[in-house]
């Protein structure tokens, strides 16, 4: 038996969609469960989609969410582009492959299973315009190969000369007339296609000397000896041509199997997931911030707060899950647990809010004092580094924690244990901030700051509730009045906690500054 080898081969043409990384997170958990290899490899050869710092996002993206490739990339995270021991199937990068593709470009047509076309993008445009007037689509394909410029049907000396003049020619894959491909997908099981319905794809392109995706994925994942290749659904029409490819190359012995996932669909489950509904509805749909050449931002999981461990939890889950109840599992739980035969076949339906439970549970399950620390660079934005306890922090988290979806939540939760109010809530000054509440908001906190024991907040609460019932004043209308006074705003922590918390001399200066 081969050792288990798997890749994840995205192209550097934008930042990386999260379905990309569902995609390298079940390839890696197959690798892991199997004891074998995961591979990250650049498939740049679309020279001109390429986008200038898509490769160094894609690299970061999988760092962050702790998907480490065995190969293809370095602890450092630096793709590797120089063959060694270590790394023997480097380069990894395609662009860097050029001379190899040719090669083997050139021995499908030796063997007959390809052919040089020569028909410039005029003469196709020009084709494709007369199929359409005629109701009708153009195709490549053995129909229409034979009315075409190539060397099926220019003499061996034409396409001699052709070869050594132009520069735009290509080496188009010869499909079989009339064939059945017979398929297996470890997803979607068997599947059967006629050669008929197939074009005749381009392999090799003489203007950039470069391959196409077609040719560079099959030659690599042989020299590479990948045994199964795991992705995107839309790779799906493709299978036929890369089991053909396989067959000619006489490779048929060591070609890998093959599982396509299914597409992360849009909330309302209406079509895949784009970066447009993340827009539309507020969500991120990329690990990471991405800035564009036109200076367009892109949110990113990572800058809207959320942990790699709930992003990964929620990723595997999207199209798979263990067969139980379980929802939570860290990276290293998923290994034992996934399995290709647990992946449905229909899109998986992204929810938001499932997103946002996700984080909120990973966020209750870390300690008061790991928050505390995620919450220091916060505290530092607001000039408040050093101003507080590692131990008043701690406490202040434990407080708020419960209500909290992410660290920026107990920030704003929290805030009012550490910093007077700015601004007040306008809508809660209208409706509590009437002309006897300033004195009944002073007398009250003047008596527990006289009278009051500050050693808990329940001995804190007795004497106010005390205090304001003693003079037969509205409960509602003086605590929301005090918590605006101390927060900003009616609603939020309850007045004895706070107290408790900021203390006597705090108190009276918030309610003797007090604004309103």
């Amino acid at each position: 038996m081969r050792r288990t080898r798997v890749r994840f081969a995205p192209s550097p043409t934008g930042p990386l969609h999260m379905g990309g990384v569902r995609t390298a997170l079940y390839n890696y958990l197959f690798a892991k469960q199997n004891g074998g290899d995961f591979i990250l490899r650049i498939e740049d050869t679309d020279s001109h989609r390429f986008v200038p710092g898509a490769e160094k996002y894609i690299i970061e993206a999988l760092k962050w969410c702790g998907i480490t490739p065995d190969e293809g990339v370095d602890a450092e995270g630096n793709v590797v582009s120089v063959a060694s021991d270590k790394h023997p199937h480097a380069p990894y990068r395609q662009s860097e492959r050029k001379p190899i593709y040719r090669k083997y470009a050139e021995q499908l047509v030796a063997s007959g299973n390809a052919y040089y076309a020569f028909d410039t993008a005029e003469e196709l445009a020009a084709k494709r315009a007369e199929a359409e007037a005629a109701g009708q689509t153009f195709i490549y394909n053995q129909n229409t190969r034979k009315e075409l410029r190539n060397s099926l049907t220019l003499s061996e000396a034409e396409t001699k000369a052709l070869l050594e003049e132009r520069s735009d020619w290509t080496i188009r894959f010869k499909m079989p007339e009339n064939t059945v491909v017979k398929m297996d997908d470890l997803i979607r099981g068997h599947v059967e296609v006629n050669t008929d319905t197939l074009d005749d794809k381009v392999l090799w392109k003489r203007a950039d000397e470069l391959p196409t995706y077609h040719l560079a994925n099959i030659v690599d994942d042989h020299l590479m000896e990948i045994t199964e290749v795991i992705r995107g659904e839309e790779w799906l029409p493709s299978l036929p041509l890369h089991y053909l490819l396989y067959q000619a190359f006489g490779w048929t012995d060591t070609m890998p199997r093959f599982a396509h996932l299914s597409l992360l669909l849009k909330p309302d489950g209406k079509g895949k997931l784009s970066k447009r509904d993340g827009d539309k509805m507020g969500f991120p749909v990329f690990p990471l911030r991405w800035v564009n050449a036109e200076g367009e931002v892109s949110r990113g999981y990572r800058e809207d707060g959320y942990f790699p461990e709930a992003f990964v939890n929620l990723l595997a889950f999207l199209g798979w899950n263990p067969g139980d109840d379980r929802e939570l599992f860290t990276l290293e739980e998923l290994v034992p647990v996934f399995s290709l035969e647990r992946i449905i076949k229909s899109g998986a339906r992204f929810n938001p809010e499932k997103a946002r439970w996700y984080n909120r549970e990973y966020l209750r399950m870390k300690s008061d004092s790991e928050l505390a620390k995620l919450l220091a660079p916060i505290l530092e934005e607001n000039g408040l580094k050093g101003a507080f306890t590692d131990e008043y922090v701690t406490k202040a988290v434990a407080l708020v924690k419960e209500r909290a979806f992410f660290v920026q939540d107990i920030w704003e939760s929290a805030k009012c244990l550490f910093l007077a109010p700015k601004e007040y809530n306008q809508k809660d000054v209208e409706k509590f901030w009437k002309e006897d509440t300033p004195a009944m908001v002073k007398a009250a906190v003047k008596d527990l700051a006289e009278k009051g024991d500050f050693s808990s907040k329940e001995a804190i609460e007795e004497h106010l509730v005390g205090f304001i019932k003693g003079n037969e004043w509205p409960m509602g209308k003086v605590m929301n009045s005090l918590r605006l006074v101390l927060t900003g705003a009616a609603s939020g922590l309850g007045i004895a906690d706070i107290i408790s918390f900021i203390g006597r001399d705090e108190l009276l200066r918030r309610v003797n500054g007090c604004a309103l």
